[in-house]
C-alpha cells in the first residue's frame, strides 16, 4: 500500500491524490450577487448536506492553487451574504462545466454557459431554472482555513427555501431517486451518473438492534462463497429464524434437491448452500438466506 505524508507532497499533488480518493461529491451550482447587483455562478464539489435543524450546507470556494487567489463566488459572498445552492443534474452538467471558467469579474456565467436565470423568492441571487432542486440560502459564516494556495473557506448557509420540480416527485410529493438523474464529480475530468440500474438500497438499521457479524456461526463467517457485503447483511438481523421457520424453508423443492444431491458430501453440500444464500441476498432476501444456510 502507498503511504503519503502530507508534509512531503505539493498541493497540486494533494489535490490530485485527494480528488480521485475522496469521490464521487455532489455539485453544488452556486449562484451569487456582489454589492453592485452583478451576478456570478460557478461549481463546487467540495460541498456537502451537514444538518436539518438547522437545515444547513456547506461548500469552500477553495484559494487557487495555481496562484492563491480567491474566488469571485467567495467576493461576492461577504459582500451579499446570500446564496442558491442549485443542484447538478445530467443535462446540464456540460453547461456547469462550462462555468467553472475563470471569466473576469462582473462576467454572468448564466450568459457564457446558456444557462436561465429565475427570479429567487427570499434571497438576491438568482436560481437556475434547469436545476431540478435549488436551496435558497443565508449565509450564516464564512470559516477562512489558511491563507496558502489550496486553502479552503468553509461557507455554512442555511437552506431557508427549497425549490424541487414536479418532474422528480412522487404522487405523495417525496422525491423519486430514480428520477433526480445526478452528477458528481470524480478527480481530473472524469464525473459520475446516477442512473436507475446502478442504484442499490442498503437496509438501514436505526430501528432494529442487529445481531453482528461476530455472532455469525464459524462455518457462515468463514465462509468461502459469502463476501464482507453478504455477512453484513446477515449481521443486520436482529434475530434468527425460528427452527420451525427453517425445517419449513428446507421442504422446498430447491432445497431438498440440493440435500438428495449431496447424500454423504458435506463439503458440496455447504458450498451449494452457501452458493444459495448469496442468491437470495443479492435479491434483499435476506431472512430466506439466513434458513438456507442454518438448514445445511
Amino acid at each position: 500500500m502507498l503511504s503519503l505524508q502530507t508534509k512531503d507532497l505539493t498541493p497540486v499533488q494533494i489535490q490530485s491524490y485527494l480528488n480521485y480518493a475522496v469521490a464521487p461529491r455532489p455539485i453544488c451550482l452556486a449562484s451569487t450577487m456582489d454589492r453592485n447587483g452583478r451576478v456570478n455562478l460557478s461549481p463546487f464539489s467540495f460541498f456537502n448536506l451537514f444538518s436539518v435543524n438547522p437545515p444547513i450546507c456547506v461548500f469552500s470556494p477553495s484559494r487557487r492553487v495555481r496562484d492563491n487567489t480567491t474566488k469571485h463566488t467567495l467576493e461576492n459572498l461577504k459582500e451579499v451574504p446570500e446564496c442558491v445552492i442549485n443542484i447538478v443534474n445530467y443535462d446540464m452538467v456540460q453547461q456547469v462545466s462550462l462555468s467553472s471558467v475563470e471569466y473576469a469579474a462582473g462576467v454572468n456565467e448564466f450568459i457564457k454557459c446558456g444557462l436561465t436565470q429565475l427570479p429567487s423568492i427570499l434571497v438576491k441571487p438568482p436560481r437556475v431554472a434547469e436545476s431540478k432542486i435549488q436551496l435558497e440560502c443565508v449565509v450564516k459564516d464564512i470559516i477562512s482555513l489558511g491563507d496558502t494556495p489550496g486553502a479552503g473557506n468553509l461557507v455554512i448557509a442555511e437552506i431557508k427555501l427549497i425549490h424541487i420540480s414536479n418532474d422528480i416527485l412522487n404522487e405523495d410529493g417525496s422525491i423519486d431517486q430514480h428520477k433526480t438523474d445526478h452528477v458528481a464529480r470524480l478527480g481530473g475530468d472524469w464525473y459520475c451518473r446516477v442512473t436507475a440500474d446502478n442504484l442499490f438500497k442498503v437496509t438501514k438499521p436505526v430501528s432494529t438492534l442487529g445481531i453482528g457479524v461476530d455472532t455469525i456461526p464459524y462455518a457462515i463467517r468463514n465462509s468461502k462463497v459469502l463476501t464482507g457485503n453478504n455477512l453484513g447483511q446477515l449481521g443486520n438481523v436482529e434475530a434468527l429464524p425460528s427452527d420451525d421457520e427453517i425445517e419449513a424453508y428446507a421442504q422446498s423443492d430447491e432445497l431438498k434437491e440440493i440435500f438428495d444431491a449431496t447424500i454423504g458430501d458435506n463439503q458440496t453440500r455447504e458450498l451449494q448452500l452457501h452458493l444459495k444464500a448469496k442468491q437470495l441476498l443479492s435479491d434483499g432476501l435476506v431472512a430466506d438466506a439466513w434458513k438456507v444456510l442454518l438448514a445445511g
